[in-house]
């Protein structure tokens, strides 16, 4: 009889234990979730080519640095808003995919995230497409995940290859 007792009492032990720490997994917050949130809403402002949603994503200041794929640095927010209304109005049809997204946050207010895409549309008519590596810094500024510094690598580098959003307006050397 003590034999059952003790068996029921280490069975329901183990399974009152496993039922607990399931319920801790499932509570635990992701604490990457909301930088990958705001690198989900730049690239569908990509994708959607909207200027203002692929914007709200970066932090508003004149000090931001921007590594473009072909070699040239944009700096400042307004710089950068300026060459995407530009280029977008010749965009359509982008279609922009992201693997190997690693998203490592830093420290509760710094994180980076890092890719590889491949993008295609058509500018003025024409179709193009690319490829490469990108970093983007993000800080937590307030309540929100600002990306403050981006630095984007193509995969084939050279005088031919199509030039893509930003980079076709005027940059800042």
């Amino acid at each position: 009889m003590i034999d059952r007792i003790f068996l029921f009492i280490a069975v329901f032990v183990l399974f009152g234990s496993l039922g607990m720490a399931q319920k801790a997994a499932a509570g635990k917050v992701d604490p990457t979730k909301d930088v990958r949130a705001a690198f989900d809403r730049l690239t569908d402002g990509i994708r959607q080519v909207d200027v203002e949603k692929s914007m709200s994503v970066y932090d508003k200041n004149g000090d931001i640095l921007f590594f473009n794929q072909n070699g040239s640095v944009t700096r400042g927010w307004d710089q950068m808003k300026e060459n995407r209304v530009a280029s977008f109005a010749k965009v359509k049809n982008v279609t922009l995919e992201t693997t190997g997204v690693r998203v490592e946050l830093l420290s509760p207010t710094s994180a980076y995230v890092s890719f590889k895409w491949k993008q295609q549309q058509e500018y003025d008519s024409k179709l193009e497409s690319a490829s490469g590596r990108t970093t983007i810094v993000f800080k937590k500024i307030g309540k929100d995940w600002k990306a403050v510094h981006l630095h984007t690598s193509p995969d084939n580098p050279g005088p031919t290859r199509p030039v893509l959003d930003s980079e076709r307006v005027k940059t800042d050397q």
